[in-house]
């Protein structure tokens, strides 16, 4: 199985992504399979092929970290709340769902923030007798 960098894997489709992953999944299964047959020439192909399926799962997860990061406050909440529920659930994977709200909390403020207008201070008495004075001239 050739080795692939990771701009090639950011250049696939998701599709893509997925079948390359699954190939990969399998070629390591085969590996393994060798291995413990004690018919595997090259022990090192099989920390290769574990890399590879680390680094195709980390274009998934960056790319669905970019999707849930470019959806608008409201389609946020929704999501935070569903997490926030799993956590007060309290079976298996809470502290992972606990993460996750926190992490799209964070980024639902930021755009709640963003999106607000910020007041304008008022100018200091002082500057307003100097505006003053300078239009009076």
């Amino acid at each position: 199985m050739p080795t692939t960098k990771m701009k090639d894997y950011r250049g696939m489709s998701d599709e893509q992504l997925g079948a390359t992953l699954r190939d990969t999944e399998k070629h390591l299964f085969q590996l393994r399979f060798q291995s413990a047959t004690y018919r595997l020439e090259t022990p090192s192909e099989i920390r290769k092929a574990k890399r590879e399926i680390a680094r195709i799962r980390t274009v998934q997860r960056q790319r669905e970290l970019d999707g849930l990061k470019a959806l608008p406050p409201d389609q946020l909440a929704p999501k935070i709340a569903a997490l926030e529920a799993k956590d007060a659930e309290g079976g298996p994977g809470k502290r992972a769902a606990r993460r996750k709200a926190q992490r799209l909390q964070r980024w639902h403020t930021e755009k709640v923030v963003a999106a607000t207008p910020k007041p304008q201070p008022k100018p200091s008495a002082r500057r307003a007798r100097m505006a003053a004075q300078k239009g009076a001239k």
